[in-house]
């Protein structure tokens, strides 16, 4: 079977070069072009960036007078879509969970690679704050030599918001420096890489046993806000909070009540509900906050073709793809 793909990305170039080596049987790679409109039909696969899809899987065929022209242009083509298969370059699809998107077709997104970028940013941090190192850096500009008491890593509690792949790697990271770690997921069944695992509903319980909480949730109508005004000041004085999965799982007053109440929390924040994160927006100003630009754990091209590859074999043989995403559940 002749199959055809579409490229949605901002790499797109980068992304053919990389196919090129992978030599897939029976896959045509379409050109790029100023109109996508007569790609976007004919292609059953695409290989896209979540955001640049969505506007040509509106589920009808009427556009608002607000959507922009290449929306609109992308919603009268829908019709006569032969999308089969998205496989999305992003871990992260709630662009594409909209009820106004078309879900007739198989979604895959990218999972197994993030664990390890996550780690290196999470515990980056961690041992920067713990080992003081912006003070001794400081102290070296001024010829000081005075040590600093520390608190090690070992023995200090850590929850994590979600059980997934990352969730694990960064849990089997901490247990290596003998942390405890705790993991919050809808069903609470025990998973081997947590001491313990709860279920969600549960968070309040365990927020004030927390020396370091992680949330690795992602974008859905149940995580919107799970970190709020009712629960944020149940968090420890010295408390540091990360948030590397999806921006609506905090909301950013009540954080900021949070963190002036007691300076000596920290909050690494990089996702936000709206990104960029506004200029005027007071987290930029709040002196225990560090904001990074959605850069964690970035979709590696060469990483984004392998597994697309090992997928695409799969399609190809008629056998199931690795990945799929819920729709229902929207991850």
């Amino acid at each position: 079977m002749k199959n055809t793909l579409l490229l949605l990305t901002q790499h797109n170039q980068q992304y053919r070069e990389l196919l090129a080596h992978k030599q897939l049987p029976n896959l045509t790679i379409l050109a790029d072009s100023d109109n996508q409109q007569q790609y976007v039909q004919q292609a059953n696969i695409w290989l896209a960036e979540p955001h640049l899809a969505a506007p040509y899987l509106t589920a009808s065929t009427a556009s608002t007078a607000s959507t922009a022209s290449t929306a609109s242009t992308a919603s009268t083509a829908t019709n006569t879509l032969t999308l089969k298969w998205l496989q999305s370059t992003f871990a992260g699809v709630d662009a594409l969970m909209s009820p106004q998107l078309r879900q007739d077709y198989a979604l895959t997104n990218i999972r197994g690679v993030f664990g390890p970028l996550m780690s290196e940013y999470v515990f980056g941090y961690l041992l920067s704050h713990y080992r003081h190192h912006a003070q001794y850096q400081q102290q070296q500009t001024l010829q000081l030599w005075q040590p600093k008491p520390f608190c090690s890593l070992q023995g200090l509690n850590m929850l994590i918001l979600g059980t997934g792949s990352i969730a694990q790697h960064i849990a089997s990271t901490a247990r290596h420096f003998a942390m405890s770690v705790t993991g919050l997921n809808r069903r609470g069944h025990p998973i081997d890489q947590f001491d313990h695992v709860d279920n969600i509903d549960t968070l309040n319980e365990h927020l004030p046993l927390a020396d370091v909480i992680i949330s690795v949730l992602p974008k859905t109508p149940h995580t919107t806000h799970l970190l709020n005004d009712t629960n944020l000041p149940l968090l420890r004085p010295a408390a540091m909070l990360f948030n590397i999965g999806r921006g609506n799982a905090i909301e950013s007053n009540a954080l900021l009540s949070a963190l002036r109440l007691f300076p000596q929390r920290r909050a690494i924040l990089d996702v936000f509900e709206q990104e960029p994160l506004p200029p005027q927006h007071p987290l930029w100003h709040c002196p225990n906050v560090i904001i990074t630009p959605h850069i964690a754990a970035p979709s590696f091209p060469t990483q984004v073709v392998d597994i697309f590859s090992q997928n695409y074999l799969r399609w190809h043989q008629s056998e199931s793809l690795q990945y799929l995403v819920d729709p229902a559940q929207g991850y």
